[in-house]
């Protein structure tokens, strides 16, 4: 079996589209921020800084995640209110069909 770093993120991912996974990475890195306790300390000139700037990122991207996936639901709700006959046949014609060809 090859590693890669890509099947890593990949698994990673994948891993953390559980939402209580995603809460969980949320809130540890939250509680990282408060704690006291730093995995490489601030005094230390880049490398300190550098894993605060990656949790911070994680933070970011997993809070932004959150906020699009209820954004997207929050739409597709409204989008289901008993569409008419009348919607459904625009909808159908404005449908283009496409067929996948690979690049490789």
């Amino acid at each position: 079996m090859k590693f890669s770093i890509q099947s890593l993120y990949s698994w990673y991912r994948n891993l953390l589209r559980n939402p209580k996974y995603r809460w969980w990475v949320i809130l540890g890195t939250l509680l990282y921020f408060l704690s006291p306790i730093d995995i490489a300390p601030d005094f230390l000139p880049i490398v300190g800084e550098l894993d605060d700037v990656f949790l911070m990122t994680l933070l970011i991207s997993e809070v932004s995640q959150l906020v699009i996936e209820g954004f997207k639901t929050r739409q597709e709700n409204k989008g289901s209110k008993a569409p008419n006959a009348a919607d459904s046949a625009t909808s159908t014609a404005n449908t283009i069909d496409v067929d996948a060809v690979s690049v490789k």
